[in-house]
């Protein structure tokens, strides 16, 4: 690459970034596959998918004039594998163990954006960190960052799949790094075989039935069905990623950077506590974390779910008790005692059954 690029892509790495590459900024070639999937209703109640369509297709609908896309990576979590909690705990997915990414990679992007700003006077740089309407694994994937896998996450061989991504869209014309057009997952079906509620077909993922969806997108009650295969997961989800054998410590992953800000701060949750948090406890527990953005009463459903599935399992009677509690409190949030209800009618088939 020309010198110019290669110095952008240094201070990225000088900024803590795991990896980093420069996409043009074409509309999607996915265009196909994408309105498909939203006319199959796999998006869910992200009805904001839907709303900025126009944008997803075409990043200069997002970035008026832009010429390229500086695209970054975090990487937050080695691979090695995390003792389960007991069945009274409520499972959280790794990247919102640590500090919000969102907070953290935008701070080093918008510092880095600054520099750009002043090296390059006219040209306009607009810092994306999950905030805009992008199909950034697709420029990622463009930028030389690694490719898609079944799962549809992006994974760098010899790294994996635990990445967060950022951006910096330009008017700048830059040079584009060299793609990887390597399929990283041949024959290989482990995230599909492994995911519990069949969410994912190669290279595609339902959402509706994705568990990470349904704890932190989905507002409303969850499908039975699909709670009985939730388990332990409070706040998203990390099957698919944990089977990946690109996600299997390695001598070479084993070098490669994990960002020490996503070191593990609240890798699970007690079930019986989150059954009884007010709105205070809800945010203290989540001041610095991306778990913020789930609302109380989705937390409590959640936490109901879970809490089901362990009563389900034997010998979780205080939690057994809270579902009942909740089930007749008629000044619960309407989700949650309905969510109760649902989890307690279910527990009672059971008994019925033995």
């Amino acid at each position: 690459m020309a010198e110019k690029e290669q110095d952008i892509l240094q201070r990225c790495f000088d900024a803590g970034f795991a990896l980093a590459g420069i996409s043009d900024a074409a509309p999607t070639v996915h265009v196909d596959e994408l309105q498909r999937w939203l006319g199959d209703g796999k998006h869910g109640e992200m009805l904001y998918l839907q709303k900025n369509l126009e944008a997803l297709l075409d990043p200069n609908k997002v970035q008026q004039g832009v010429q390229s896309i500086i695209c970054v990576a975090d990487r937050y979590h080695d691979g090695r594998r995390d003792r389960i909690p007991p069945s009274d705990q409520g499972r959280i997915a790794r990247y919102a163990s640590g500090d919000d990414y969102h907070i953290v990679m935008k701070k080093r992007l918008q510092q880095l954006a600054d520099e750009l700003r002043q090296q390059f006077s006219g040209a306009l740089f607009r810092v994306c960190v999950d905030t805009a309407p992008l199909l950034e694994r697709e420029y990622a994937a463009r930028a030389g960052l690694g490719a898609i896998g079944k799962h549809t996450l992006l994974i760098e061989q010899g790294v994996g799949s635990y990445l967060l991504l950022g951006e910096i869209l330009t008017t700048l014309k830059l040079q584009s790094s060299m793609p990887n057009a390597d399929d990283p997952c041949g024959t290989c079906t482990k995230c599909i075989d492994a995911c519990p509620t069949d969410a994912i077909t190669p290279w595609s993922v339902d959402a509706t039935k994705c568990i990470s969806y349904l704890t932190i997108e989905h507002r409303s009650a969850v499908d039975e069905h699909l709670a009985e295969q939730s388990g332990q997961w409070v706040f998203g989800c990390d099957i698919c990623q944990e089977v990946c054998p690109h996600n299997q410590p390695t001598r070479r992953s084993r070098r490669a950077e994990t960002h020490g800000v996503y070191e593990s701060r609240l890798s699970s949750l007690d079930l019986l506590e989150l059954l009884h948090w007010s709105e205070t406890d809800r945010r203290s527990a989540f001041t610095k974390s991306a778990m913020k953005r789930a609302k109380l009463n989705m937390m409590k459903r959640n936490a109901l779910i879970a809490a089901g599935n362990a009563v389900h399992e034997g010998n979780q009677e205080l939690l057994r008790e809270r579902i009942e509690f909740i089930a007749a409190d008629s000044t619960e949030d309407k989700l949650v005692r309905t969510t109760a209800r649902n989890v307690l009618g279910r527990l009672r088939e059971t008994d019925q059954s033995i």
